[in-house]
């Protein structure tokens, strides 16, 4: 089953990255992201197959399963992200030919990737006897969604011209960036085995530090949208009164999408925050 879910996996990221460069994809900063994606869920895929069919997996100093079960959520969840922004970013603004075709299959295989991806971890859990890692379980699906939604923000604040000037929108890139590093760190800690060295229980540490990035995200949820859409803050409150949304480029996103994707973006990662302690307190103190 889990050989039959790779080839799959195989299959759909090449069939997408292949059709993606075919049109060119890589010319604008969501196509990177995405051909990103589709290349190194790729490549960990193949290497993983590579491991598995000459029986290497004894040879690494780390459980093999737990780093397999780590490598496919973060696969499942980055050809999800793929699916969802490539096409509300990319092929709704290509007119009616073959490229559109081929952008709109490319997608097809981005969806069945995540599918092949998110069955294996199913099909991982559901084995008897199978310690699953921490990539398995909610909070730790929900750490890694933190970081993967944090690495879309950064993508669609590439250019520095989009929040360097203002110094609360500066705050709000460090947010992003704190934020992203916090998560970080509780999911290498967690995955390293590292966790029962820290000064206070891990669950504890967790929970703070989920606690502060919901701070964070708080604050840059309210200063990023004020003071890019606020006149009074010198944003732009329409659509229309940026220059560079008149020019429909279909390989890139115009300033003023980005700096609404950015908003909505932060909401999402801030409602991820929310949530994730509350799994997190159920998961350690009242089931365990």
């Amino acid at each position: 089953m889990g050989c039959c879910l790779r080839r799959l996996q195989l299959l759909c990221t090449c069939v997408a990255f292949s059709l993606g460069a075919s049109v060119g994809t890589w010319k604008g900063t969501i196509g990177n992201w995405s051909m990103f994606i589709w290349c190194f869920c790729f490549v960990v895929t193949l290497i993983t197959l590579i491991v598995e069919l000459c029986e290497l997996e004894d040879h690494f100093p780390f459980s093999w399963d737990n780093f397999l079960i780590t490598c496919n959520c973060y696969s499942a969840l980055l050809c999800l992200s793929a699916s969802i922004i490539y096409p509300t970013t990319y092929i709704q603004f290509l007119p009616d030919s073959r490229y559109r075709d081929r952008t709109i299959t490319s997608t097809a295989f981005s969806c069945l990737a995540f599918v092949a991806y998110a069955m294996e971890v199913a099909w991982t859990r559901a084995q008897p006897n199978m310690i699953t890692g921490y990539m398995a379980t909610v909070p730790g699906l929900l750490k890694g969604l933190e970081t993967i939604v944090a690495c879309v923000i950064f993508v669609f604040i590439r250019n520095p011209y989009v929040y360097l000037h203002q110094p609360a929108l500066v705050w709000c890139v460090a947010a992003y960036s704190i934020c992203f590093l916090l998560s970080s760190v509780a999911l290498l800690l967690n995955l390293g085995k590292c966790d029962n060295r820290l000064p206070v229980p891990f669950p504890i540490f967790q929970v703070v530090l989920t606690l502060l990035s919901v701070l964070l995200y708080a604050t840059a949820l309210v200063l990023w949208p004020l003071y890019q859409f606020n006149q009074k803050f010198g944003g732009q409150p329409q659509r229309s009164s940026d220059v560079s949304c008149s020019d429909r480029l279909t390989s890139l996103v115009c300033t003023w999408n980005q700096r609404l994707a950015v908003t909505s973006l932060t909401a999402i990662n801030l409602l991820i925050y929310v949530t994730d302690p509350v799994f997190s307190v159920h998961l350690d103190f009242v089931s365990g």
